[in-house]
């Protein structure tokens, strides 16, 4: 049977429209909403922290968060104290053509009012974007930052203003150190979402003659403290140090890790990938997510809080990421 160049060109045509859409199917990782904010993004999403200034040629950096999106990760967190504002103008560079199909997100390190909208103006020129999707309040500490915070005409106050001239869409903030303040910031303010150190060695414990860890030592945690919160206010949930910044790496696999704070009721993780082969891991890893167990998440929270929640607490009380 004889086939016309007409009838050719459109079979190729259908089937090269169909290898892209089967294309498109296989990129695509598995969503979430993002709490009030209603934004739908993938599980997994690429930190601009210390682990992407790893990358130290710009060109890799721009490649592995352009790697990212192709794979279909739609959340990028950075801040504008990543690399002194680095961080934000390599992805700004990745972001060129494709800012629609990604929910982005930095952070406000800066703790005094006045300065806060030059900071973030500087944000957006270094993303090249004219509005932010999310802005947090970086690494709230303990209750004397979170006064100042608080304060009339501090940060607060002042990115609250900024979300009404349309600088962001939403606000948040993030802690990974004291559970205790994080869960009185977000009780007593309606931010949009919030990101807190959520990991399987970070579960509480009781001390006393029980105990697993002194109790001067004792601290409880996000996931028991902070989290409930944010899941009663509807935020949407961001999970951070899933791997503590590699310390759990070795203890458990990766896998059960990443599926561990995946479990929680968060929308998505962020994760610091310093080389490709990470970032293509890590995606095939949340494609083939399935919640784990209850009885199997607290079995790998005991033993892994045991053996490291209290180095853990002390390094995350002093830890910064820039």
């Amino acid at each position: 049977m004889s086939v016309s160049r007409r009838e050719f060109l459109e079979t190729a045509a259908l089937g090269s429209l169909a290898a892209g859409t089967l294309a498109a199917a296989e990129s695509k990782l598995p969503t979430r909403i993002l709490g009030r904010t209603g934004a739908r993004v993938s599980i997994l999403a690429m930190g601009g922290g210390s682990r992407f200034l790893m990358y130290k040629e710009e060109d890799k950096a721009v490649e592995a968060a352009s790697r990212a999106l192709d794979l279909g990760i739609s959340y990028i967190d950075t801040s504008d104290d990543y690399g002194r504002g680095l961080s934000e103008q390599r992805i700004g560079k990745a972001l060129r053509g494709r800012r629609k199909s990604v929910f982005l997100a930095t952070k406000l390190s800066n703790r005094n009012g006045d300065e806060a909208e030059r900071i973030v103006e500087a944000s957006l020129k270094n993303l090249q974007v004219d509005q932010l999707d999310l802005i947090h309040i970086h690494s709230l500490t303990d209750p004397e930052d979170l006064a100042r915070i608080e304060a009339k005409g501090g940060v607060l106050e002042r990115l609250q203003k900024m979300r009404d001239r349309k600088m962001t869409r939403f606000l948040g903030i993030t802690s990974h150190s004291d559970p205790e303040v994080l869960r009185t910031a977000l009780e007593r303010h309606e931010f949009d979402c919030t990101q807190m150190a959520l990991n399987a060695a970070l579960v509480g414990m009781k001390g006393g003659a029980h105990g697993m860890v002194p109790n001067e030592a004792m601290k409880t945690s996000f996931e028991a403290l902070a989290l409930p919160v944010a899941v009663r206010k509807k935020m949407g949930i961001i999970a951070m140090k899933v791997f503590a910044q590699e310390a759990l790496l070795g203890q458990a696999t990766p896998q059960k890790l990443l599926y561990y704070s995946l479990s929680l009721p968060v929308t998505t993780a962020v994760v610091g990938m310093p080389k490709l082969e990470h970032i293509e891991e890590n995606v095939r890893l949340v494609k083939a997510f399935k919640p784990l167990p209850k009885s199997e998440m607290k079995q790998l929270s005991s033993v892994l809080a045991a053996r490291n929640k209290v180095a853990l607490d002390r390094f995350f009380s002093r830890h910064v990421d820039s």
